[in-house]
């Protein structure tokens, strides 16, 4: 078969040079030395070359890990910088303090050993579905070809490539049939590289058309981009808003604890001289509510128990924040094939043109379908419709068997949009024959695009076949070609597309159609399965090459034909110059450079290697249908987290607020440890685990510290005030021996019922579980108070009845001054 690396001349074809490599450090080689040709083997290995080098380590055994070790997540769980500081404190009040006041050591023991769990448990659901996603590369061993694990390829392996397919490891060709090799993800460079025997190949590229085999050079740790393909496959935590939010948070709640915390020691155990063990109890009373260690815990749980939740519906999540990102997304982007319709196609009709013979046209087709050994949907359509007898010996037009062989072909491309192929025909005639898009292989005026367009507008897909003149792999083919038949192919729909494209549509969320096919065809498609917006379609030869204009068109349109792979990447870039997040689904190698510039890239499990590769998340069940699953785990974890994050952060800045407060009075510090524990399990702990696990379906909103600080500071001075108000007007009120367990039981009552306020604003709209839950803290309060025994371990004992109604009234002053804020808050920056 003829390889069309070489132009006439003899020199190599532009596009076919090595390209530049991106600077991968000093332990990795990223050019290799040109090698001679490897001996042909065109039978691969022998089952006892391959044993000899398992024996001799000369394995592909770079662990590919989709998640954290166990060692790992126990070390991220456990050694952070706020159980470090709790710790110690902890221990201390073991030594000065009851068991009671050291119950906040016990807590975060509890707490950690829970986020361990839960990662744990992510993991492995992570791990399982990585198996089930993982690319198997064919080998050919002993002239057999199988696929194997990456993992057990060795050196000297015979790889064979195929559209779509990665190279897994370093190579050298030893087999080309017009292979054309996409390194954009090694050097940044869209154009494929076309290679022919004896060029290298490098892990982390991927076959965009022909096909061909390589020899395995360097496997292993050795290969290039091995170590950037671990490192994008393991457990990542890319950039996330949430997650970087909260260490802004937690750096910033660092700069106020510090400075806090060694005022209050000094005016605890130097400016009153009280007892010690008492101080110390009361200082570290006043330390440890300043740290939100729950809320990172909760971000952690919140995201595991999403991956949990996805991996039952077979959606493998290779980056975690890729949950929240999509729940963020208000463009979808949809590549047709594969999203919208199934994989498959039939073909409900063959018109000849001009004259041509029917019978003719099927001995032509049935020969071009033997010209690709790996076909796409279109032509495994013709292949189906009309096999083969006995190879390329085929009955010709006259009823006789004669030989028909195929002599060149040219695989399809995304960019050429049509393939073709040189056949002898029974006579020994040679003919030439190009299969496409109508719209590009006819000239534009045309009679028969009109017969097309009716046809496209009821939905179908239209290719045409046509007889080319002069070389097949010559320059400018397509000109002149005589369009010889329609092909009419009808799509497969899928059954759940209309309901998912419903989902985004109530959720406003964009939706726009991407397709290689023609523009109204697709429209047709999309409009039968609802678009709205499915009218507004638009070919991308007429799209603007100006970004912003290109913007305005993809805001104005919803469907558009005969996208370039180039212009996919474009238009994604031209979506987020105007503030938008983009998904883009995809499935084939046309979608893998749009994917990779998408916002979020979701790739179908049945997808090349290529997609599977670069996306963030993997529809193993080739289900569109689960993307709405994977929108409302984010917002469930988004929505959620920054609901908990107001309790968090209001409880840090009122723990804040009153340390301040008690040194500048120079008056003891009200409470002890065993107080703000009660509290904050009440009114912050357990009510945030239910909360931040609860359905939410609101879309995801930017800015989340201002978010979630506009709401925690005004919340957190209001109890601040109510708080130490009620403890000033108790130190007044009460005297003598036990006065201050009656002040501090006073200021207890204050700060429970002001932060059950904040929690029962932060629970609405409220459903009968969010009503049950407020109600069930407040239960929990109450039992305290009147149970002897439990009184005596929490040290609450109110004292009379003025002072508790006062701290009462306190209390609903606040709630209203907080119902105020809140709302006035909400107009004034936004809900």
């Amino acid at each position: 078969m003829t390889q069309r690396a070489l132009d006439s001349s003899g020199e190599q074809t532009p596009g076919s040079s090595r390209p530049t490599m991106i600077d991968a450090g000093a332990e990795l080689d990223p050019v290799h030395p040109m090698e001679p040709p490897p001996a042909r083997r065109p039978d691969g290995l022998s089952t006892a070359e391959v044993a000899e080098r398992v024996a001799r380590g000369e394995v592909n055994d770079v662990p590919v890990r989709s998640s954290r070790s166990v060692t790992e997540i126990v070390r991220a769980n456990v050694f952070t910088r706020f159980n470090l500081i709790i710790g110690v404190l902890w221990v201390i009040m073991l030594f000065v303090a009851p068991i009671q006041d050291s119950l906040f050591g016990f807590v975060i023991v509890a707490n950690t050993g829970i986020g361990i769990i839960q990662e744990w448990r992510a993991k492995k659901t992570l791990d399982s579905l990585a198996v089930i996603g993982e690319a198997k590369p064919t080998v050919r061993r002993d002239g057999v070809a199988a696929e194997i694990s990456t993992s057990e390829i060795v050196l000297g392996d015979l790889v064979e490539l195929g559209p779509g397919d990665k190279v897994v490891v370093d190579g050298t060709v030893s087999e080309a049939d017009s292979l054309e090799i996409d390194e954009s993800l090694l050097t940044g460079e869209a154009d494929p590289v076309i290679k022919r025997p004896g060029d290298p190949v490098m892990s982390g590229s991927f076959v965009v058309a022909g096909g061909g085999a390589f020899t395995a050079t360097k496997v292993g740790r050795e290969a290039y981009a091995a170590q950037l393909a671990e490192e994008a496959s393991r457990f990542t935590l890319v950039h996330s808003e949430l997650r970087s939010g909260i260490s802004t948070i937690l750096k910033y709640v660092t700069w106020m604890m510090v400075p806090t915390a060694i005022g209050l020691i000094i005016s605890q155990l130097v400016v009153k001289d009280n007892n010690f063990k008492e101080s110390v109890a009361r200082t570290v009373g006043g330390i440890v509510p300043m740290i939100p260690e729950g809320l990172v815990l909760l971000t952690s749980v919140a995201f595991a128990i999403g991956v949990v939740r996805l991996g039952r519906k077979q959606c493998l999540v290779q980056e975690l924040p890729a949950i929240e990102g999509l729940a963020r997304v208000d463009v979808v982007c949809l590549d047709k094939t594969g999203t919208l319709t199934e994989g498959g196609m039939d073909v409900t009709e063959v018109r000849p043109l001009n004259g041509s013979d029917e019978a003719y046209v099927t001995q032509v087709l049935r020969t071009f379908g033997s010209s690709d050994p790996r076909p796409n949907a279109s032509l495994q359509a013709i292949i189906d419709a009309y096999p083969a007898a006995g190879g390329d010996t085929l009955p010709a037009a006259g009823g006789d068997t004669e030989s028909w062989t195929v002599t060149d072909a040219m695989p399809f491309s995304s960019a050429r949009k049509y393939s073709g192929a040189a056949l002898t025909e029974a006579d020994g005639t040679d003919s030439v024959w190009l299969l496409g898009a109508p719209d590009v292989l006819l000239s534009e005026g045309d009679a028969t695009l009109t017969e097309i367009e009716q046809l496209n507008e009821q939905g179908l897909r239209v290719l045409l076949l046509a007889r080319a003149e002069g070389e097949l792999d010559a320059p400018g083919a397509a000109a002149g070609a005589a369009p010889t038949a329609l092909v009419v192919l009808e799509q497969r729909l899928r059954p759940d597309a209309g309901d998912t494209l419903a989902y985004f549509a109530d959720q406003n969320v964009a939706t726009k159609v991407i397709s290689g096919d023609n523009a109204v065809s697709v429209g047709a498609v999309a409009g039968k399965l609802g678009l709205a917006g499915a009218e507004n379609t638009l070919d991308a030869r007429r799209l603007p090459t100006d970004p912003d204009e290109m913007a305005t068109a993809m805001e104005e349109n919803a469907v558009f034909g005969r996208v370039t792979p180039q212009q996919k990447r474009d238009m994604v870039a031209a979506l987020q110059s105007r503030g938008h997040t983009v998904a883009m689904t995809g499935d084939g190698v046309n979608d893998v450079l749009a994917l990779k510039d998408a916002d979020i890239g979701v790739s179908m499990g049945s997808g090349s290697e290529a997609t599977r590769a670069v996306a963030q998340i993997v529809l193993l069940n080739n289900s569109f249908a689960t993307l709405p699953s994977v929108v409302a785990e984010g917002r469930r974890v988004i929505g959620n987290i920054t609901r908990v994050a107001t309790l968090f952060l209001t409880k840090t800045v009122y723990s804040v607020l009153l340390a301040i407060l008690v040194v500048c009075f120079q008056v003891e510090y009200p409470f002890l440890p065993r107080h703000l524990t009660l509290l904050s399990t009440l009114t912050i702990g357990v009510p945030a685990f239910f909360l931040a696990l609860a359905p939410n379906k609101e879309r995801a909103q930017p800015h989340f510290v201002r978010r979630v600080m506009r709401y925690a500071i005004p919340s957190g001075v209001i109890a601040a005030a109510a708080t130490f108000a009620t403890y000033l007007v108790a130190r007044h009120y009460y005297s003598g021996e036990g006065a201050l367990e009656a002040e501090t039981s006073a200021a207890t009552l204050t700060l429970f019922l002001v932060s059950m306020w904040v929690l029962a604003i932060i629970a609405r709209p409220y459903t009968w579980w969010r009503v049950g839950l407020v109600a069930a803290m407040g239960l929990g309060f109450l039992i305290v108070l009147v149970v002897p025994w439990l009184q005596d371990f929490f040290a609450l004992k109110l004292v009379g009845a003025p002072m508790p109604w006062t701290a009462v009234g306190i209390a609903v002053a606040a709630a209203a001054l907080l119902e105020f804020t809140w709302r006035w808050v909400g107009r004034r920056f936004g809900a």
